[in-house]
């Protein structure tokens, strides 16, 4: 099958949260949204079908997970990844940071810090201070135009005492995919300070050419038994709105303590749709899922170039995985206001500001190019157009 992602889907007035609320986070109903990661693409056709089945049931009750829906999870890690799970290593939660939030709960202690890797996704930090926890960064620093680990200070705060990791597999929003040797010098350090992993592992199916995802729990038996893997279909298949995930946990004692408190808050019920969409994403979706990736590094090869040509003094960091493009603007010489200002006001897009991935990602900008080339090619004119302008009434500027 011929999958098309230049079509433009009109998800105003639906209730999206992407494009429903820009008036009432950025002041305008008409800025261009490309900051949450969900995609402006159709899931696999046979997700719709596979819905509008479901649907036309008319009754709409309880629901228990299916084997064909366990069975497509499985089969889908070893096609995807080469790692063979058991469905009883499996549950289901209805969203990684619910999962990470779970996992600070259960294997920390209230006042402990809990290490992660910023600049992160966001909600690293609230799942960790919401707790009572505190949190321990570990910054990643840049060489050679990517994000590495600093094992040196990692090793340092495990030292102290940390005994969790929130770890980012692949990164977001800076788009590594971590290497073998990288993870087992991880797991070298978590066995030698006895800290647990939890892994969030949603963008892992998405990696880019050249690079191959390797789930955390997969290097090493003695980190698998400390790894608490966190995945979904979501980020994969543009199925946010089904609210679904599942975590893999090899350790017995870890996934016993892990399934109890999921029952305690009654979080354990199957979506009634999920059953069905899941299933046919993961065992039909692999067509859509290729012609999707590399649409997507086209445009992310497409940014990157617009980018350099019309504006010089951003510097993008080329993703591994995903389609989240993280951009360097501080040689625009603006302060998180001021880019706020740039983007909203006189560019009329929206990005991700970097400074609520932690204090590393200020003067840095992530962009969402998972949507049709006209809308990112839209945006990217706007902002550099918005961007070159202000340079130019800036005194001394040097545009």
């Amino acid at each position: 099958m011929t999958h098309s992602f230049d079509n433009v889907p009109d998800r105003r007035n639906t209730h999206s949260y992407k494009w429903d609320q820009s008036a009432k986070l950025f002041g305008d109903p008409n800025i261009l949204p490309l900051w949450v990661a969900d995609m402006d693409f159709p899931s696999p056709p046979a997700v719709t079908e596979a819905l509008v089945r479901r649907a036309e049931q008319g009754v709409y009750g309880y629901t228990f997970r299916s084997d064909d829906y366990t069975a497509a999870i499985t089969d889908w890690l070893q096609y995807r990844h080469g790692w063979e799970v058991t469905a009883a290593q499996t549950t289901d939660v209805p969203g990684v940071v619910t999962s990470l939030s779970l996992c600070v709960d259960l294997f920390s202690e209230p006042g402990s810090p809990v290490i992660l890797q910023s600049p992160v996704y966001y909600p690293f930090y609230d799942v960790i201070k919401m707790n009572g926890r505190k949190v321990a960064n570990n910054p990643l620093v840049i060489r050679d135009g990517r994000y590495e680990m600093d094992f040196h200070h990692l090793e340092t705060l495990m030292q102290g005492g940390a005994k969790l990791l929130l770890l980012c597999s692949p990164h977001n929003p800076g788009g590594r995919v971590w290497t073998r040797e990288e993870l087992e010098r991880l797991g070298q350090l978590c066995a030698q300070y006895d800290v647990i992993v939890v892994s969030d592992e949603i963008h892992a199916d998405m990696a880019l050419t050249d690079h191959k995802h390797l789930p955390t729990a997969t290097i090493s038996p003695d980190l698998a038994k400390r790894t608490i893997t966190c995945m979904a279909p979501t980020k994969t298949f543009n199925l946010p709105g089904l609210q679904s995930s599942y975590v893999v946990i090899t350790n017995p004692e870890l996934k016993r303590r892990f399934d109890y408190k999921v029952k305690a808050l009654s979080i354990h019920m199957m979506h009634y749709f999920n059953n069905d969409a899941i299933t046919a994403a993961y065992n039909e979706g692999r067509d859509w899922l290729e012609a999707m990736l590399t649409y997507v590094e086209e445009n992310l090869d497409y940014a990157i170039t617009y980018l350099q040509q019309h504006l010089p003094q951003v510097v993008p960091m080329k993703p591994e995985a995903s389609y989240l493009l993280w951009i360097d603007c501080r040689g625009l010489g603006r302060d998180i206001a001021g880019l706020k200002d740039l983007m909203y006001k006189q560019a009329g897009v929206a990005f991700n500001e970097g400074s609520v991935y932690g204090d590393e990602g200020s003067g840095y900008l992530r962009i969402n190019v998972a949507c049709p080339r006209s809308i990112l090619s839209e945006a990217l004119e706007r902002f550099c157009r918005a961007a070159a302008a202000l340079q130019e009434a800036t005194p001394g500027s040097t545009s």
